[in-house]
């Protein structure tokens, strides 16, 4: 990796998985690179380091991947490191409350009867409280870009008020989907990119849960960097970008930090919405589109890793329903993880999500307490000693998926001429998550392809869905598209 500035073909802000994953793209194509990251460290959100007492390989916090997400599994193949991640097998999900366990299971029926068997069996919910969902799986099913713009401006709590879900069954199921995937309680969450996310799970007839087995960074930063520079790209660490230079109307280059210029023929900017704000000049951030990046908040989490003096369990990873008393909501036994760990003791790590209410914790109070829910779970936790903790505490996870963002998701290309942008929470048409990040820095990729004639895809859509749940959705796409051409 380098320092100092370059006229290349194209710049790229931000060094995460959108814009590594766009000079990816563009260095196996020919193009030339600059890549400038603001920190001393490439993969963003999806960092790894080697803790200095353990010397362990840890996250700066766990992430799942899905077997449904296409594009982030395609990078890792084109990287040879799809094989490292390791894949939950026993059940979808094992769920805890109390001394209650559920585990969910994918039926070999089509979908949306593949999770019927699993629910049925949930003891601690009525049949009145699982029927009671019956009109929001119909608005689900028939779920398009158009009804999600329809559901934006409402926070998904009241869509769900609206279509007679029990009380019962949004404590169970709703408010814990929520907050585990959209990070956000379901009063702040926009009913629209709920319903999304709920059509895919519905509508999926097999997709199964996986983990990095190895650092999350490691699947992806050094085959990346290997990539880029053996074509003709460089990595430029510690080079924030302080303000885009704009004339006559037109990004015209970039100012960095140590007051140099960079020029170039393409801009890709892949970094969080309300950073990107910070680098335009005050007379551009104060209209629209650019003005609503500062609408995009950052929901905070904070995650525990705690060693374990023995093995506690065989499980991979476990959640929470949803309780106002826990702090954390998932844990992962990364013993059970991780490559060539299986003989060791645990080492769990664990997200509080949406931790405003934890930020005035001490990192003793959280350890003690998150050793606490682990002994919930496993009771054999209790006697365990703790060898080693560390607390990391994360400003984003992700924008807030807050009412009427889905609206305000910029697309690639933008306002600004010249100006293109990538990162999980652009208008990608699927949640804020590693998908939806490398998907977008291929969007970027491709746009900037064609630009130079090159009609070339880089880009998986997203696969249609399965069983009645897609005929149903088919019938109705058509019939809005009927309609509108009547």
């Amino acid at each position: 990796m380098s320092e100092g500035s370059s006229s290349p073909d194209v710049a790229i802000i931000g060094g995460g998985l959108a814009g590594l994953a766009c000079a990816v793209a563009l260095s196996e194509s020919g193009f030339s690179i600059a890549l400038y990251e603001a920190s001393s460290r490439l993969a963003g959100r999806a960092q790894s380091w080697t803790d200095s007492v353990s010397g362990d390989c840890i996250d700066l916090g766990p992430h799942i991947f899905l077997s449904e997400y296409r594009n982030a599994l395609s990078f890792l193949q084109r990287l040879n490191t799809r094989h490292r991640v390791s894949w939950e097998t026993d059940r979808l999900i094992r769920l805890r409350e109390g001394a209650h366990i559920t585990d969910m299971f994918l039926q070999r029926l089509p979908p949306p009867l593949h999770l019927a068997t699993s629910m049925a069996r949930v003891k601690t919910l009525s049949w009145h409280d699982k029927l009671s969902n019956r009109r929001i799986l119909q608005l689900a099913m028939r779920v398009d870009e158009q009804l999600i713009h329809e559901l934006d401006g409402m926070s998904a709590m009241d869509l769900l008020r609206q279509c007679g879900v029990s009380k019962r069954f949004i404590q169970w199921f709703w408010s814990t989907a929520c907050l585990t995937v959209m990070n956000v309680p379901l009063e702040q969450c926009s009913a629209g990119a709920l319903l999304r996310v709920f059509a895919q799970l519905i509508g999926r007839r097999r997709y199964r849960i996986g983990f990095a087995a190895c650092g999350l960074a490691e699947l992806f930063v050094p085959e990346a960097v290997k990539r880029i520079e053996q074509g003709a790209g460089r990595i430029y660490l510690g080079a924030p970008v302080r303000q885009f230079l704009i004339r006559d109307s037109t990004l015209d280059g970039l100012l960095l930090g140590d007051g140099s210029h960079v020029r170039a023929r393409h801009y890709v900017c892949a970094v969080p919405p309300r950073e990107l704000h910070s680098m335009l000049p005050e007379h551009v951030g104060a209209i629209h589109p650019f003005k609503e990046l500062l609408s995009f908040e950052p929901s905070p989490y904070i995650s525990t890793y705690l060693w374990f003096d023995r093995k506690l369990t065989d499980e991979k990873f476990w959640a929470f329903i949803n309780d106002a008393s826990h702090l954390n909501s998932d844990f992962y036994d990364l013993s059970n993880i991780r490559e060539g760990w299986q003989a060791r003791p645990s080492l769990i790590a664990s997200n509080i999500i949406f931790s405003h209410r934890s930020h005035s914790l001490s990192d003793e109070q959280i350890v003690r307490q998150t050793h606490e829910e682990i002994s919930v779970a496993l009771p054999t936790a209790r006697n365990a000693m703790i060898a080693h903790a560390v607390v990391n505490r994360i400003p984003l996870a992700i924008p807030c998926p807050k009412p009427g963002t889905e609206a305000k998701r910029m697309p690639t290309v933008t306002a600004l001429a010249g100006l293109l942008v990538a990162g999980d929470w652009t208008r990608t048409h699927l949640p804020a998550c590693m998908e939806s990040a490398v998907y977008s820095g291929w969007s970027a990729a491709e746009v900037i392809l064609r630009a130079r004639g090159r009609d070339e895809e880089w880009t998986l859509p997203v696969k249609r869905l399965d069983g009645f749940v897609g005929v149903i959705n088919r019938v109705n796409r058509r019939r809005a598209f009927e309609g509108k051409t009547a």
